[in-house]
C-alpha cells in the first residue's frame, strides 16, 4: 500500500503552530483566504468569552470575512479540557470539509493539537471520584505547596510535568487527577490519525521572539489588559477560574489583589511569556511530523508560498 492509498478517506487539515508572538495570525489569514479555508483556533485561553486582550484574540473586524472557530466557546468562569476541545475540533473539521472548504488549525497549544491529530482516547471518569480527588489535591497544595503537586506529577506523568507551566494550577491539578483516577497519564494514547495533514511550526530566533514578546506585552497593557481583568473580577469570575490562570491574567489578578506592584506585574508578564514560548518550542520539537519555517529568515511572503504549495497538494488528493 503506497502513501497515497493510506491517505484515502482521511480529511484534509492544515496546521499552523508555533510559539506566542511568532506571527501566526498574519500567515493564517493569508493561507485561509488563498485556499478558501476556514480557521480553527487552537489556543487554550482564547476559548473564554471576555478574555481578549491578553490572549491577542483576533477582533471580529479583522477576520477578513474568513470564518473562525474555537473562539469564545465558554464563559470566563467555566472549565474546559483537552477532551472538550478534541470533540469540538473534530466536529468543526468534519463540518468545514463537508462544505468543500479546507480547515486550517492555528495556535500554540501543542497538547490540544496532538489530541486532535493523534486521535487521543479519553477514559470516562467517575464525576464523584474526580471531585473527591480534586479536593484532595487542593488540600495537599494548601498544606505543602504546589511544588509538591508538581513533584508528584513529575513521577507519575513526566510529559505532563514538562508541558504544564508551574503557575498553571488548574492544569497541574487536572493532570494529577487523571493519573490518580484512571491509572494512566492524561491523554497520551492515540489511534491512527483520521486526517491527512500538513503540520507547520512558524518560529523566529529567540532574540527576535523575545523582542516581539516585550512589544506585545506593552501593547496589551496599553490596550487595557488591567481594565479587562478588573472587569472580569467585578462580573464575579473567581480569581481561581481557569481563564484567569492564563499568562497576563494571573499576574494582573495578583496586582489587583495588592500582591505585586504595577512594575512587578508588567515584568512578570514578560518573563512568564518568554518562559512559555520556550516551553512551546520544546514541545513542538517533539512533533516528528512538523516542518519548521523561520519567519525572520524567510519573511511572511515566502513562508506563505511554501505552506500554500503543500496546502494545494492536500486539496488535490
Amino acid at each position: 500500500m503506497d502513501a497515497e492509498d493510506k491517505q484515502e478517506g482521511k480529511l484534509p487539515l492544515i496546521i499552523l503552530a508555533g510559539p506566542t508572538a511568532a506571527g501566526k495570525t498574519e500567515v493564517s489569514l493569508a493561507i485561509a483566504e488563498a485556499v478558501h479555508g476556514e480557521i480553527i483556533s487552537c489556543d487554550s485561553a482564547q476559548i473564554f468569552q471576555g478574555v481578549n486582550i491578553g490572549t491577542a484574540k483576533i477582533a471580529e473586524k479583522d477576520r477578513q470575512h474568513i470564518p473562525h472557530f474555537g473562539l469564545d466557546l465558554v464563559p470566563a468562569d467555566a472549565a474546559y479540557s483537552v477532551a472538550d476541545y478534541q470533540r469540538y475540533a473534530k466536529a468543526c473539521i468534519q463540518d468545514i470539509v463537508s462544505r468543500g472548504k479546507l480547515p486550517v488549525m492555528v495556535g500554540g497549544t501543542g497538547l490540544w493539537i496532538r489530541a486532535v491529530i493523534q486521535n487521543f482516547i479519553f477514559t470516562p471518569q467517575d464525576p464523584v471520584l474526580s471531585a473527591a480527588v480534586r479536593r484532595h489535591i487542593r488540600l495537599i497544595a494548601e498544606e505543602h505547596g504546589w511544588e509538591k503537586i508538581r513533584s508528584l506529577l513529575k513521577i507519575l506523568d513526566p510529559e505532563g510535568y514538562q508541558a504544564i507551566a508551574a503557575q498553571d494550577k488548574n492544569r497541574l491539578s487536572r493532570a494529577l487527577e487523571v493519573v490518580w483516577t484512571t491509572g494512566r497519564p492524561l491523554a497520551r494514547q492515540g489511534q491512527p490519525s483520521p486526517y491527512r495533514f500538513e503540520y507547520w511550526v512558524l518560529t523566529r530566533p529567540l532574540t527576535d521572539l523575545h523582542r516581539r514578546i516585550e512589544q506585545r506585552t506593552q501593547t496589551m497593557l496599553d490596550a487595557g489588559l488591567p481594565q479587562e481583568v478588573m472587569g472580569l473580577l467585578q462580573q464575579g469570575v473567581p480569581r481561581s477560574a481557569q481563564s484567569l490562570s492564563a499568562i497576563g491574567y494571573r499576574e494582573t489578578v495578583q496586582w489587583a489583589y495588592g500582591l505585586m506592584s504595577e512594575s512587578e506585574r508588567n515584568a512578570s508578564i514578560t518573563v512568564h511569556t518568554k518562559q512559555y514560548a520556550k516551553r512551546q518550542l520544546t514541545w513542538f520539537r517533539s512533533e516528528k511530523s512538523a516542518r519548521w519555517l523561520d519567519l525572520s529568515l524567510y519573511g511572511p511572503d515566502r513562508v506563505i508560498a511554501q505552506v500554500l504549495s503543500r496546502a494545494r497538494s492536500l486539496q488535490e488528493l
